[in-house]
C-alpha cells in the first residue's frame, strides 16, 4: 500500500508541472498566502478556489500553519486534497511577522497577495478585481489620474511606471454578534476599520493593514515585516511605514475581506495592550514610525501633562474599562484607555 509521502510526493510533481504550464498560458500568476493560527481555513478556501477555477488564471493557495492546536490542523488539513493548494505546519510558532515572511518566500508567482486567516470573502467577483487591477497596471505601470484608477478607486497619485502595493480594505457584518462579549470588537471594527478607498486613499500609508493586500514579490521580498515583532501589533504600520520610506505608493480599492474573528472585549483589550506595548518599543528604538496615538503622546509630553493624564487614567481605569464592556461602548473612552497605557509603557 502507497504511503501519505508518495502521494504527496507525486502532488508535488504535478504542482510543478502545473505551474510551467499555467506560467504559459496566464499572463498573470497569483500567490494566495494565508497564515493561520486556531482558525477554521476551510470556507475560505474554498471560496477563494471556486473563484480560481472559475477564472482559470493561474494561481497558488498557500497555507502555513504557525503551530495551532491539534484541533484545527486537524480540520485544516482537508485543504490539501484540492488543486493548486499548499498546506504545510511549522514545527513551532514562528510569530506574525515571520509566518509571513516564509509565505512570501516560499511564493513562486510575482503578484502575492495576503490575506488573514479569519478572513470571510463578500463579493463574488474579489480575485476578478485584483486581476483586473493588476491588468490595468495597478501594481505595476498604471498612469496617474487615469479614467480607470479613478473607476476603481485607485490612488490618482500613483507614479507612472512604478512598482506598488494595492490594499482591498476590511468590513464586518452588518448586524452586531449576538454574544455581548465580542460587541466591542464589531463596534470598533465597524467605525474605525471599516473605510471605503476614497476615505483610505488621503492618507494611504496610515490607512494600510496586512489584512487583504497585494504586493508585488521583489517589492515584499525588499522590505519584509519585522520579525523581531513576535506578538500582536503595529506590524502593518511598520510595514507601512518602509513602504513610504522607499516611495512605494499604496493604491487602496473597494474590495474588502469581512473580519470574522471576533474577539471577546477582555481579548481585544490585552491585544491592544500588547500593540501599545510594540508601539512603545520601536519609538524608543528610533523607529521612524507614526500614529495619531504616538502623535498625541508626544504633544502631551511636550505641554508637561503626561503625569497629570496618567493619574487620571489610574484613578479612572476600573471605570473606563467597565464602559467598554457594557452594551454602549464609547470610542472616546478607548482612545483614552490607549493613550494612558501609552503613557504607562513610556514610564511616564
Amino acid at each position: 500500500m502507497l504511503d501519505t509521502g508518495y502521494w504527496m510526493h507525486t502532488r508535488q510533481i504535478a504542482s510543478s508541472i502545473q505551474y510551467l504550464v499555467s506560467s504559459i498560458q496566464h499572463p498573470v500568476m497569483l500567490s494566495i498566502l494565508i497564515p493561520i493560527f486556531n482558525f477554521d481555513i476551510r470556507p475560505l478556501v474554498a471560496d477563494l478556489h471556486g473563484q480560481c477555477e472559475a477564472l482559470g488564471i493561474g494561481y497558488e493557495i498557500v497555507c502555513f500553519d504557525d503551530d495551532s492546536t491539534a484541533e484545527f490542523k486537524a480540520l485544516n488539513k482537508a485543504i490539501w486534497k484540492m488543486t493548486n493548494v499548499i498546506y504545510r505546519e511549522m514545527p513551532q510558532n514562528l510569530g506574525r511577522s515571520a509566518i509571513r515572511n516564509a509565505l512570501g518566500k516560499a511564493a513562486r508567482f510575482e503578484n502575492l497577495l495576503f490575506m488573514d486567516c479569519d478572513s470571510k470573502v463578500v463579493s463574488p467577483d474579489y480575485i476578478k478585481k485584483y486581476l483586473e487591477v493588476i491588468k490595468l497596471g495597478g501594481n505595476s505601470k498604471l498612469p496617474p489620474n487615469s479614467s480607470d484608477a479613478l473607476k476603481l478607486g485607485g490612488n490618482s497619485k500613483l507614479p507612472p511606471n512604478s512598482g506598488g502595493v494595492i490594499y482591498g480594505g476590511r468590513s464586518y457584518a452588518d448586524l452586531p454578534p449576538q454574544d455581548n462579549s465580542l460587541f466591542f470588537h464589531w463596534h470598533y471594527g465597524k467605525h474605525r476599520e471599516q473605510t471605503t478607498a476614497s476615505k483610505r486613499n488621503r492618507s494611504p500609508y496610515h490607512s494600510f493593514m496586512t489584512n487583504n493586500f497585494l504586493v508585488p514579490k521583489a517589492i515584499f521580498l525588499d522590505i519584509l515585516f519585522d520579525e523581531t515583532l513576535r506578538q500582536y501589533g503595529h506590524e502593518d504600520t511598520l510595514f507601512g511605514m518602509e513602504l513610504a520610506q522607499r516611495n512605494v505608493p499604496i493604491w487602496h480599492i473597494d474590495n474588502p475581506l469581512e473580519h470574522i474573528g471576533l474577539e471577546p472585549v477582555d481579548e481585544f483589550l490585552r491585544k491592544t495592550e500588547q500593540g501599545i506595548e510594540n508601539l512603545a518599543s520601536l519609538a524608543k528604538a528610533g523607529s521612524l514610525i507614526e500614529t495619531k496615538l504616538l502623535s498625541t503622546f508626544f504633544m502631551i509630553k511636550k505641554l508637561g501633562l503626561a503625569v497629570y493624564i496618567k493619574w487620571i487614567f489610574l484613578v479612572f481605569k476600573g471605570i473606563i474599562t467597565k464602559q467598554l464592556k457594557s452594551v454602549s461602548p464609547s470610542l472616546f473612552f478607548f482612545d483614552f484607555y490607549k493613550l494612558g497605557m501609552i503613557l504607562i509603557k513610556f514610564g511616564h
